[in-house]
């Protein structure tokens, strides 16, 4: 085990170096109650860890191997969504390859997960002329009758102008033709459309896919239902689509479709949530949590979204072990399972582990793309410390912590009092690939997705090695 190099007595923890005496001082006195926690905020918990995160940078950076680990997951095993074959054995691929790097506890926390079969599908305009229109069922969806629904369309801009001309919607499928603004507003079409187009009388419900930008690609994700209202079939085209239908109606042609869907859910089935660790030096009971879901949609190869989140957060610990930087607390990377059909992953795994004092979540699903820091929830004390930790990073431009982040899979820890991290990266193109058969490797670049895992090994090296911890 290589010790910290601000470090020359593995018992005793006394600095070497007597120009951080004073400030690592300072901290132990604060861990031992002797000074204010205010004190805190004029520690230069940077200036003491510099070598090690500047040493762990060196490392993220000085290949890709996290690219090519990256690739053979999501080559081997493809898309991994909740229920199939593929997940449990890119699972099981995923914790031998752990205990190949030598990380401590590795297993699998089981969890019943939602288990949505997709089906053949397809959707045909037969007015005003025929056309076979790009389509994926929404996650969740009920299949069509045998033979599909033929009907006409009626297209509609918002739920508000579908309640005003809910008179024209019987009998019809209801299209969405929404423009992405952001994705919390848009993606209420999909999660919600059916509900209002089934409460409107339609027969179906369609949605412009939620994406700012499209080459053909529907996206696909979940949708809800609601009791007490009819179930419909719930399903995605493509942006440039919804807006030809949406011509269409505008200059009084007749729109008439042929939407056939076979999807079916299943009993629910058994996956794992998947992790490995670090065990803390001093404070072995107090873990610090980082990781993505391995779960995916039923497209593309889900290396955006999300398995990159999840090698990046493996390859971040698995770095500490070689570089011989064990912490004073557990560092635990996690896989969360089945985050995007139902999110059972993320609740089962907070209440397992309720009994656990985690200092800190931290999330990446966001896609591995250019880092550039964090968003945090947590107290005052905490912002500031994990703050001063974010000008590690200043070196790669992943520096900025700001207020407010989390994420869904961590979201039940954090609302047991736990100070929550979400990944913020450049975003621009991850929307474009967002559940569609376009999420594959090559979207990603060797180079960005080593500074992610750069991003992850500092902070959560920092905040597990700190002699005081993370206040809440």
């Amino acid at each position: 085990m290589l010790l910290n190099p601000y470090w020359s007595d593995p018992l005793n923890r006394m600095p070497r170096r007597s120009s951080h005496r004073a400030p690592i001082l300072s901290v132990l006195l604060l861990g031992a109650g002797l000074l204010a926690p205010e004190f805190v905020r004029s520690q230069d918990i940077a200036d003491a860890y510099r070598d090690d995160a500047n040493r762990l940078i060196d490392a993220a950076l000085a290949n890709h191997d996290a690219y090519a680990r990256l690739g053979e997951l999501v080559d081997l095993f493809g898309h991994r969504v909740s229920g199939s074959v593929a997940l449990e054995q890119a699972i099981d691929w995923i914790m031998e390859q752990m205990e190949s790097d030598g990380l401590d506890n590795v297993r699998g926390d089981m969890v019943m997960v939602p288990h949505w079969v997709r089906g053949e599908e397809s959707l045909e305009m037969t007015l005003p002329r025929p056309r076979s229109l790009p389509m994926l069922g929404l996650g969740g969806s009920i299949a069509t009758p045998v033979g599909g629904i033929r009907a006409e369309v009626l297209v509609v801009s918002s739920f508000d102008e579908l309640e005003r001309r809910a008179d024209e919607a019987q009998g019809k499928i209801v299209l969405f033709d929404v423009p992405f603004t952001n994705y919390g507003a848009t993606v209420q079409y999909r999660s919600q459309g059916a509900i209002a187009a089934a409460r409107a009388g339609a027969a179906a419900s369609i949605i412009r896919s939620v994406t700012p930008y499209s080459q053909q690609t529907p996206h696909t994700g979940n949708m809800e239902y609601a009791d007490g209202v009819r179930r419909i079939p719930h399903a995605a085209i493509t942006v440039e689509d919804a807006e030809m239908l949406h011509r269409m109606q505008d200059r009084g042609e007749r729109i008439e479709l042929l939407l056939k869907m076979n999807a079916q859910m299943l009993p629910d089935a058994p996956s794992r949530n998947v992790m490995a660790e670090i065990i803390g030096s001093e404070f072995p009971n107090e873990v610090i949590v980082l990781g993505g879901h391995i779960d995916s949609w039923d497209v593309g190869q889900g290396a955006m979204d999300d398995a990159g989140g999840v090698v990046a957060a493996w390859e971040a610990v698995r770095l500490m072990k070689e570089l011989g930087l064990r912490p004073r607390r557990t560092v635990r990377v996690v896989g969360w399972t089945s985050e995007e059909n139902g999110g059972p992953g993320g609740p089962e795994y907070a209440r397992m582990h309720a009994h656990e004092d985690h200092v800190l979540a931290m999330e990446s699903d966001g896609g591995v793309f250019k880092p550039l820091g964090y968003g945090f929830t947590g107290s005052d004390a905490a912002f500031e410390m994990v703050t001063e930790i974010g000008t590690l990073l200043d070196r790669i431009g992943a520096g900025r912590i700001m207020r407010g982040g989390g994420g869904a899979d961590i979201g039940p820890l954090m609302r047991t009092g736990v100070p929550g991290m979400g990944f913020s990266v450049d975003g621009t193109r991850y929307f474009w690939y967002h559940h569609t058969d376009a999420d594959t490797l090559d979207k990603l670049d060797p180079d960005e997705v080593a500074l992610c895992v750069a991003t992850f090994a500092v902070m959560a090296y920092v905040v597990a090695d700190m002699p005081v911890r993370l206040p809440r």
